[in-house]
């Protein structure tokens, strides 16, 4: 399942506030037979179910996952274990439901055997408005009833053992309406009329073995585009009215499948692949078993009219979604504390399918950006391990967060360079052969990498799963001859000072591969506190953290540091990404100056890759927002403008003939910077020109800009402006011009608008899904924190009810962009009050953020002040001209 983050893609984690617990090991299914019959109109369900198991140990019970089931009949019957044998008595079963554990007690009169059973189901269910199991979509004029059973959401369904350990092939049917159709995990078998005049049975192909959680069931007038890949039909759908575009997310499909039949040592090991897009979903995307489903927002394109953003986005997600097939669907994890096997390693595998596909998005920077993400989140005294205990559904659902995504991935990425690539893959392939169609644990997977590899994978990856935390290396070089010692020494690195300075007691398995400027990489593994070795050579500056691929911070003696960064102009751009957030780092734990930091930025300044472009304007709007002083403002400002003038007056505004997506990216990229971080009067003048121009249909705004531009007319925008942007999201017909116009309405900063945006969040115009992106968007910008955070206290009524659909720590995390000691208190305050069962992380992750700032501010507000000062008064290079090219 992809879970992503931002405005349009806002990670949206599904949440209950029951205290589920494991089923008692008392049977195990070997096979299902579902019939489901959706009514549209009174938003329900019937079901027919037949499981097949066996019972371990004589009983008179069996214990279910079920919620919001409503059981009608139930009978069980022992089945012969030998040929010719009787079957046993049908016993008529009572059922006694347990909400809070989400688990139903099948009672029976006569106790059963060890052995083979047969369990009859009738019953009745809800066509929720949740997003979560079998639930109801609106749109097209419509309803439709789809399914999200990840991950503990397929009791809502079907009575079962919802674990993923259970595994069992499915048999399913779905009694539609005349004129609808459905799609499942298996391929449609029969199709025939009835029960009654007006219904239809669709009878799919019976499943491989698979968990509960990857159960898919659509209904509805989904219409499709279709090919095939070696001989595997791919289908994608959507609604009728947005079908046409589906076209190249189905290109995508083909190249990835290909490219992972030929990486993996299985073939893409199911029938068929259906990639389905349906209007209310509540994750990006979801795994299920050659049935994988999608949020609109990230599969259907304009072909003519799309940002390299959401192009390489589509593909990505489709990649990690195609890559669950293999890790995840056919290998499971044998419980919910080893989800990063299957999410850390799909995150870590998207890229390479896109990479090859199309090697000029140059996925691999994103993958350096994706580190420090992760890092970010790791640095924090709140975080959690890799692998952590959870039994209630509230402790399943916190685990889908950057942890098991991003940092595994990160994790990953370094032991594949430490090992070799080839050596992974064999590593890969034998665990995936090992354990098909069956389950597996951390200890599977590193086993069989430290197999293939010859090297201690399986203590580099203990420490970085079982242990929470990002590695601080000290590194300290001395000269001597023609070598240079290399003392090293590693200790948890935290943004808060206090516990960086007082130190823990974890220690890494680190591979620490390292080169100079322009040499070889070599690696070393530091697996222990203090080491010490040689490497030859004296005088250059050696990066510890060589292609950006350690997961570790280094903190540099200041001798080696400053013949690193002199050598900066020499790095890869992978290098110059990990060299800023490494800096970045040290500076918010005081270990580092902001005006050295900065500095550094400016010794970047001729940097033109799109990436590191990036990286370099998400750190100005940080220091812009959180630690100027009034007083300091304008200087920055006339700083950023003299830092970023030069690459917009080479760029231009306009694309020249033959610029691809990455210079056309780092262009919108510099805007940005200069609008938001630089106040520019003439990027800003500029920018509502070419809005405007959009707005009166005279010009089309050109993509890569477009939610720049959008953004930064509606900061410095008025009612009337907010008027025409709500009307152009009304008009828009695609989801990406959709929601850039929607968001659009979360950068306006005059308190009435923005109380505007805030109420229609919770409007019935707004799907349940969006509603919190919507409120986290509005809250982020420094002038909108107050009115934002007065609106959630005030309408807390509204918001809480909401907040059983998704995790109850998004809201929370609204808070994150705060740097005000008032709002700060108020936070902790009003959550002590309201306290939200299930989000206690979020809560403490949400209030150290929020400290971080506060501390970054008052040990560094001086420091830039200071280093300001030192800076031209006047921003250099001339003005930007807003007509140029």
């Amino acid at each position: 399942m992809k879970k992503l983050f931002g405005i349009i893609f806002t990670m949206l984690l599904i949440s209950v506030a029951a205290a589920a617990q494991k089923l008692p090991e008392i049977a195990t299914p070997h096979h299902y037979i579902l019939t489901l019959a959706p009514d549209l109109k009174t938003e329900t369900f019937t079901g027919d179910e037949v499981i097949h198991g066996d019972i371990l140990k004589p009983t008179n019970k069996i214990v279910l996952n079920a919620l919001e089931i409503e059981f009608q009949d139930v009978t069980i019957q022992a089945l012969p274990a030998a040929k010719g044998a009787k079957p046993g008595e049908v016993q008529k079963v009572t059922v006694a439901l347990d909400p809070q554990s989400e688990m139903a007690t099948l009672q029976f009169p006569n106790e059963i055997p060890a052995g083979p059973f047969e369990l009859k189901i009738k019953y009745k269910g809800i066509l929720n408005g949740q997003l979560r199991g079998f639930y109801l979509s609106k749109g097209n004029g419509r309803k439709y009833a789809v399914s999200q059973m990840e991950p503990t959401d397929a009791r809502r369904a079907f009575p079962s053992f919802d674990e993923p350990a259970y595994k069992a092939p499915f048999d399913i049917s779905l009694i539609v309406d005349k004129g609808d159709t459905a799609i499942s995990n298996g391929s449609i078998v029969s199709d025939t009329a009835g029960p009654g005049p007006d219904k239809h049975t669709i009878k799919f192909s019976m499943t491989p073995k698979m968990s509960t959680y990857l159960v898919a069931m659509m209904v509805g007038d989904f219409k499709c585009v279709s090919d095939q890949e070696q001989g595997i039909p791919i289908r994608v759908c959507s609604t009728p009215d947005k079908v046409q575009y589906t076209k190249i997310a189905l290109g995508d499909a083909k190249d990835i499948l290909r490219y992972y039949n030929q990486y993996y040592g299985i073939k893409y090991p199911f029938k068929k692949l259906d990639i389905i897009a349906f209007p209310d979903f509540s994750a990006g995307a979801m795994e299920n078993t050659a049935a994988i489903t999608y949020r609109e927002t990230l599969l259907l394109v304009d072909d003519k009219n799309v940002s390299n953003k959401l192009r390489k986005t589509v593909a990505d997600v489709l990649a990690h979604e195609m890559a669950h097939q293999w890790f995840g669907d056919l290998v499971t994890m044998q419980w919910w504390n080893d989800i990063w096997l299957n999410e850390g390693f799909a995150t870590w595998m998207s890229p390479k399918p896109v990479k090859a596909a199309h090697p000029e998005w140059n996925m691999g920077l994103d993958e350096v950006q994706q580190t420090g993400g992760a890092m970010n989140t790791d640095s924090t005294k709140s975080t959690r391990a890799i692998r952590t205990d959870a039994t209630t559904t509230n402790e399943i659902a916190e685990l889908f967060d950057g942890i098991a995504y991003d940092k595994t991935a990160s994790v990953l990425r370094m032991v594949e360079s430490y090992l070799g690539e080839q050596a992974f893959r064999t590593g890969v392939n034998n665990y995936l052969k090992e354990h098909a169609y069956a389950n597996a644990t951390a200890e599977d997977f590193w086993g069989a990498m430290s197999h293939a590899s010859g090297k201690p994978v399986d203590k580099v990856m203990q420490s970085y799963v079982t242990q929470p935390g990002v590695p601080l290396v000290s590194v300290k070089e001395k000269c001597e001859g023609k070598k240079t010692n290399v003392t090293m020494e590693q200790q948890r690195f935290f943004y808060d000072k206090k516990a960086l300075d007082a130190g823990t007691p974890e220690v890494w398995q680190i591979p620490i591969c390292y080169s100079s400027a322009g040499g070889a990489k070599q690696c070393v593994l530091l697996d222990q506190k203090q080491k010490s070795f040689e490497i030859g050579g004296c005088g250059e500056g050696v990066n510890f953290n060589a292609g950006g691929q350690g997961y570790y911070r280094v903190a540099y003696d200041p001798e080696s540091l400053n013949k690193l960064t002199a050598s900066v102009g020499k790095m890869s751009p992978q290098e110059k990404i990990s060299l800023l957030d490494n800096q970045w780092a040290l500076t918010r734990a005081d270990r580092d100056s902001v005006g050295d930091f900065l500095a550094l930025i400016e010794g970047m300044k001729n940097s033109r890759e799109r990436a590191v472009l990036e990286r370099i304007d998400d750190r100005l709007e940080y220091v812009h927002d959180n630690l100027l002083t009034a007083a300091d403002r304008p200087r920055f400002e006339a700083w950023v403008q003299q830092l970023l003038r030069p690459a917009l007056t080479e760029f231009g505004w306009k694309p020249a003939p033959g610029d691809d997506a990455e210079r056309r990216t780092a262009r919108a990229r510099v805007i940005k910077a200069l609008g938001f971080a630089g106040e520019d009067p003439d990027v800003i003048a500029k920018s509502r020109e070419l809005v405007l121009a959009a707005l009166n249909g005279k010009a089309t705004l050109e993509p890569e800009q477009r939610s720049t531009l959008v953004d930064l007319t509606a900061k410095h925008g008025d009612a009337d402006l907010y008027d025409r942007y709500f009307q152009q999201a009304r008009a828009s017909s695609s989801p990406e011009e959709f929601y850039t116009w929607l968001y659009g309405l979360t950068a306006f900063e005059k308190p009435e608008l923005v109380k505007r945006t805030l109420d229609y969040s919770l409007s019935s115009d707004i799907r349940n899904q969006d509603f919190e992106g919507i409120i986290s968007s509005t809250a982020e910008p420094v002038a909108n924190h107050q009115v934002a955070w007065d609106f959630i206290k005030s309408n807390w009524s509204r918001i809480s009810p909401k907040l059983a659909t998704y995790s109850p720590g998004t809201v929370i995390k609204t808070a994150q962009y705060f740097c005000e000691p008032t709002l700060k208190a108020d936070v902790e305050s009003f959550f002590t009050q309201h306290p939200i069962a299930g989000a206690e992380r979020s809560l403490r992750q949400t209030v150290e953020k929020i400290d971080n700032c506060l501390s970054l501010k008052e040990q560094q507000q001086t420091n830039l002040s200071e280093w300001l000062q030192k800076q031209p008064t006047t921003a250099a290079g001339g003005a930007v001209d807003p007509k140029a090219r």
